[in-house]
């Protein structure tokens, strides 16, 4: 079927109807999708990478993560000086304190000692959050979101927690449970840096 565009302005029309996709570009991981970008204190980020956190062969939740410019290396986002955000949507109910407790014990397992140590009031303020929570259910979302001069600032399905955690050592801590030398899952791992996962042999 043939069809002619009788304008200028129909032909301006469709030029903007094809550029919309581009404009509104998505990443879907587990039927969750990711925004190619978002905003942190007025900042522009760029989605880095996502991807699923597995225990044994359950799915678990789906982790984003958005910087202002893309990192390939655990180094290279640790070293990112701007605002930066953790998404992390849940695909199993789970409960929220034992969440909080397995986030704190991959902070301790991955974070210089010092690191870890000048995190603690954080990794306890989280740790209440979690608490007050009870359970998060296959659905619900929360976000990490680091800015420079304030702090970190932990949202429960788009709701602030509260004021910021002040110790700017407290998000690096908490992104090495994912990016550290013990991650919670390689695979993740590879994905949020934006590289093809690499899938064990066993």
């Amino acid at each position: 079927m043939k069809f002619t565009l009788r304008s200028p302005l129909a032909a301006a029309g469709l030029c903007l109807l094809l550029a919309l996709p581009a404009a509104a570009q998505t990443f879907e991981t587990a039927g969750v999708k990711y925004d190619s970008s978002a905003q942190v204190a007025g900042s522009a980020l760029q989605l880095n990478g996502a991807g699923i956190r597995y225990k044994a062969i359950f799915k678990v939740y789906t982790a984003g993560l958005y910087l202002n410019a893309k990192a390939g290396t655990p180094e290279a986002v640790l070293a990112n000086s701007g605002p930066k955000r953790m998404h992390i949507v849940m695909l199993r109910d789970i409960d929220a304190n034992e969440l909080g407790k397995l986030f704190t014990r991959g902070m301790q397992d991955n974070a210089p000692r010092e690191e870890f140590v000048k995190s603690i009031p954080g990794t306890i303020r989280m740790g209440e959050l979690f608490a007050a929570k009870k359970k998060l259910s296959a659905g619900e979302n929360f976000s990490v979101e680091y800015v420079p001069g304030s702090g970190t600032t932990v949202l429960v399905n788009g709701k602030s927690s509260g004021e910021p955690i002040r110790e700017p050592e407290f998000f690096n801590s908490l992104l090495l449970i994912w990016l550290g030398k013990s991650p919670a899952d390689s695979m993740l791992k590879e994905s949020l840096l934006g590289r093809p996962p690499k899938r064990s042999e066993n």
